[in-house]
């Protein structure tokens, strides 16, 4: 009997590790094929034909197609109701497939509301659909799909903006914060809730003093923000509940907000969006906080009790004008580079500063750029180094002007650049292939650990999973390498005749070009400047050589 137990069990680990390396070989998909009446399918021709294009396309993508995958349907494409594409749809649902191949869009459903059922089922499951005679967006009734998804999504938008800006603004009428994190204010507690007493602050004794500390700091001390943050810091008071530690915008959205003195409002500002400018735009926000007019406001009266008296809160807008006021006084320096140069180590942006220093009697100021985490506010320090200004501006410019002397290099460049773009979805499938396949690998680790529980055969196991960790690693890494280039060819949007104009202008004011010439001509060159310990890359439209610190009094 031990035996017999011990023959079963053996068989039973080969067939799990057949089973789990047909499923690491192969892929399944569906091969869907359909006509409306029976005349067509009396001809044959057109399912005959369907089939056969379907079946070499997804041969030709590694899919398997096995005989009780190949569903032909004599049935209407204007309902979902038909009895092969149930079973095509609950396959789906049991994971025992993943691709459906048809020969076109209208195939599948005539009416782009099912499609676009079908669409999000497929989605959901991690089921590509596959197309044999056009892309999936191209066709007409593709184009009418994406079109009825966008606006659809838009109007939700709207109603929900609308719904909740109808709310606010009733609620602030009857004397009421809006619920949520509208109510929460540093120096207060909200009452939330729609009864007596509700929807309103009250103070929090210890984060008000906190509040008239900030403010005394600003007007008696005069310590300017940098130094009311670098004080905070140095204190026992925690900072608001969403943030770790005490910021600069912390600090200054309690030294302008006139709730502080009783004044509280709603619908002060609103989000708006960035007006493109054909420029990339990296990793600057897409919408602003941009404040409306004051005719828009709505004062809630008592919602929230005075910390701090008018006078003193209406001193402090002085205070912060003033210092704004000499902050521009202040500028010795308008650099080239401002905005463009980020730090390769933590991936913060680089700024301009100045600095001091009295030799022989006499103050000598240089400028530099130096990385926004460098800065002593900043919680996380960066230690990479700083550069002088006017000799990395000097450094960049001179390989941009190279360039720009060329214009017959960067026309070529921008004209392949501009048929890359074009390939764009041929990157978004590719890009959507390999996330169906990593998906389809964490799968078949399931399958492994199973295997392994019921055999034990470790060696087997651990040389499975090693293999599948090697796979998901080079399919992550195809993965990112496609989100960027897709990226790259969204962001990419030079205008040729810019470009020719402003090598002209760089060829007949080489020596007069104004700051802002040199600006111009490097937007359109969509520069980019990295800086690391040892060297300065310069990314852009057009390739550029690196700029090594090393070989260069940078510093």
């Amino acid at each position: 009997m031990p035996r017999v137990q011990f023959a079963v069990l053996e068989q039973a680990k080969v067939e799990e590790q057949r089973a789990t390396k047909e499923g690491e070989a192969m892929k399944i998909a569906v091969n869907y094929n359909r006509v409306s009446s029976d005349g067509q399918e009396r001809d044959g021709t057109s399912l005959e034909s369907q089939q056969q294009a379907c079946l070499k396309l997804a041969t030709e993508l590694g899919y398997d197609v096995p005989e009780r995958f190949m569903v032909r349907e004599t049935y209407s494409g204007l309902t979902l109701d038909r009895p092969r594409l149930t079973e095509v749809r609950q396959w789906v649902r049991d994971g025992e497939v993943q691709a459906i191949v048809a020969y076109t869009l209208d195939r599948l459903s005539r009416d782009p509301v099912h499609f676009i059922i079908l669409q999000e089922e497929m989605k959901k499951a991690g089921v590509e659909i596959i197309l044999a005679t056009e892309s999936l967006d191209s066709s007409d009734m593709g184009k009418l799909i994406s079109h009825i998804k966008g606006y659809a999504a838009k109007l939700e938008v709207e109603k929900i903006k609308e719904r909740t800006g109808r709310g606010i603004r009733t609620r602030a009428l009857s004397g009421k914060l809006p619920n949520g994190r509208g109510g929460r204010l540093y120096g207060y507690l909200y009452m939330q809730g729609k009864g007596e007493g509700r929807g309103i602050r009250i103070p929090n004794e210890d984060e008000a003093e906190v509040v008239r500390q900030i403010f005394n700091w600003l007007l008696e001390e005069g310590l300017s923000i940098n130094g009311i943050t670098k004080r905070l810091r140095l204190s026992s008071h925690p900072p608001r509940e969403s943030a770790s530690t005490w910021g600069r915008s912390g600090v200054y959205a309690i030294l302008t907000n006139p709730a502080y003195c009783g004044r509280t409002y709603v619908f002060r500002e609103t989000r708006v969006k960035v007006e493109a400018d054909g420029k990339p735009r990296g990793n600057r926000r897409k919408t602003i906080h941009q404040q409306r007019s004051k005719d828009e406001w709505i004062e809630i009266p008592n919602a929230t009790p005075p910390i701090i008296s008018e006078d003193v809160f209406n001193a402090a807008q002085e205070r912060l004008q003033r210092n704004r006021d000499l902050a521009k006084r202040n500028t010795k320096r308008d650099y080239l580079l401002r905005g463009l140069v980020k730090c390769r180590a933590c991936g913060r942006n680089y700024v301009g500063t100045t600095h001091s220093n009295r030799s022989n009697g006499r103050v000598h100021q240089r400028s530099y750029y130096r990385c926004g985490a460098r800065d002593s506010i900043s919680p996380v320090r960066c230690n990479n180094r700083r550069l002088r200004a006017d000799y990395l501006d000097g450094a960049v410019w001179e390989q941009i002007e190279s360039l720009l002397a060329k214009p017959e290099i960067i026309l070529a460049e921008v004209q392949t650049k501009q048929e890359q773009t074009g390939d764009i979805g041929v990157l978004e499938r590719n890009l959507e292939r390999t996330m169906v396949q990593l998906a389809n690998r964490e799968k078949q680790k399931t399958r492994a650990w199973k295997a392994f529980e019921i055999t034990g055969d470790e060696e087997t196991f651990k040389q499975s999973i090693g293999q599948l960790r090697g796979e998901v690693e080079a399919l992550q890494r195809e993965e990112s390498r496609l989100q960027h280039e897709i990226a790259a060819n969204v962001q990419f949007t030079p205008d040729t005749q810019d470009v020719k104009k402003a090598c002209e202008t760089v060829r007949q004011n080489l020596n007069n070009l104004s700051l802002e010439d040199k600006r111009q001509a490097m937007d359109i060159l969509q520069v980019k400047v990295w800086i690391d310990d040892s060297t300065v890359v310069i990314e852009g439209t057009i390739p550029v050589p690196e700029v090594s610190i090393a070989s260069r009094s940078l510093t």
